[in-house]
């Protein structure tokens, strides 16, 4: 192998006549600066890692912000019938009575409210592990997320229903009344 007139020895004094290899950073070459699949696999492994622990974080404090928004309305609620109670010197038949007949539960559902004195309403009366009715003059209350409810708040359907009880005194879930 003879070497160009300009070069002496293995070393060439010419930069133009060896092609140059310029490292890349960390130590690669520049024809090496590429992500190999192994660092894109576990780039990628990170990252289903971190999205597997987050979803269920989010989707918990998203049923949790619903449910306090339930409790929040069914308190706004009861506020207007309470409102329309002494303005008119009874309860409301319905929701609509107060201008909240197609107010939706923040899983879509209509509220439930049953006034006990006329029976009427889309409700039902609400009862305590006792057997004892909830409240003594009208029962409101939303189906939670499964959107089921039974009489009694202890039945596994009506644990994540959000309630009203105590003629007004507690307002949550009723799994925890």
């Amino acid at each position: 192998m003879s070497s160009p007139s300009h070069c002496r020895g293995p070393v060439c004094d010419d930069p133009s006549a060896a092609p140059a290899v310029t490292p890349a950073p960390g130590g690669r070459r520049a024809f090496e600066a590429g992500f190999t699949a192994v660092e894109i696999l576990i780039v990628m492994a990170i990252i289903l890692v971190i999205v597997s622990v987050a979803i269920p974080i989010y989707k918990t404090d998203a049923d949790q912000a619903r449910t306090s928004r339930a409790a929040a309305e069914i308190k706004v609620l009861e506020d207007n019938i309470t409102l329309y109670i002494g303005n008119n010197g009874f309860m409301p038949a319905d929701l609509s009575q107060i201008g909240y007949g197609n107010f939706l539960d923040p899983w879509g559902r209509p509220y439930a409210y049953l006034n006990h004195v006329t029976n009427t309403g889309n409700g039902i009366v609400r009862l305590d592990r006792f057997n004892v009715a909830l409240n003594s003059d009208y029962d409101l209350y939303c189906t939670g997320i499964d959107g089921q409810a039974a009489q009694p708040i202890t039945d596994p359907t009506s644990l994540d229903d959000i309630i009203r009880a105590n003629n007004g005194a507690y307002d949550g879930p009723a799994a925890n009344y």
